[in-house]
């Protein structure tokens, strides 16, 4: 793997940085009006309308188990496609694009209840990233 740079979508979640494979992102647009659709899990806010097609919007916080930010002018909403299926996901701020190689990498050692949602932890300097495993999550 070694030099091999990837790209990743930096976002955060309170105050911790998440980042997912550029790839798995299709786009990022600001809040917008959600309908809420009965009888679905907590983690789901409902639906939008993206250019004609409905896709379900989650909070990332309370899927996660994090606490909940009330939505400001820096809440974004990544759609990504997951088995052929699109799905938004509320992210209090989405900060830049950033690169990473297999070295910077490391396995989730964390453990706790949110562990099967990541899929390693990227170093970078100072900062760490936690690595979303994009189908568990969803």
């Amino acid at each position: 793997m070694g030099g091999l740079e990837e790209q990743l979508v930096i976002f955060q979640l309170n105050d911790q940085q998440y980042a997912l494979p550029i790839q798995e992102t299709q786009e990022i647009i600001r809040m917008t009006a959600i309908t809420q659709v009965p009888n679905t899990r907590h983690y789901v806010e409902g639906i939008i309308n993206l250019r004609g097609s409905i896709v379900p919007v989650i909070n990332l916080n309370k899927r996660l188990s994090l606490p909940v930010k009330e939505y400001d002018e820096n809440t974004r909403i990544i759609v990504v496609e997951h088995a052929g299926q699109k799905v938004g996901m509320i992210v209090d701020n989405v900060l830049e694009v950033g690169r990473y190689t297999g070295d910077e990498l490391e396995p989730p050692a964390v453990a706790g209840d949110g562990v099967e949602f990541l899929r390693g932890v990227v170093k970078k300097q100072d900062r760490l990233w936690l690595l979303l495993n994009l189908a568990n999550v969803l």
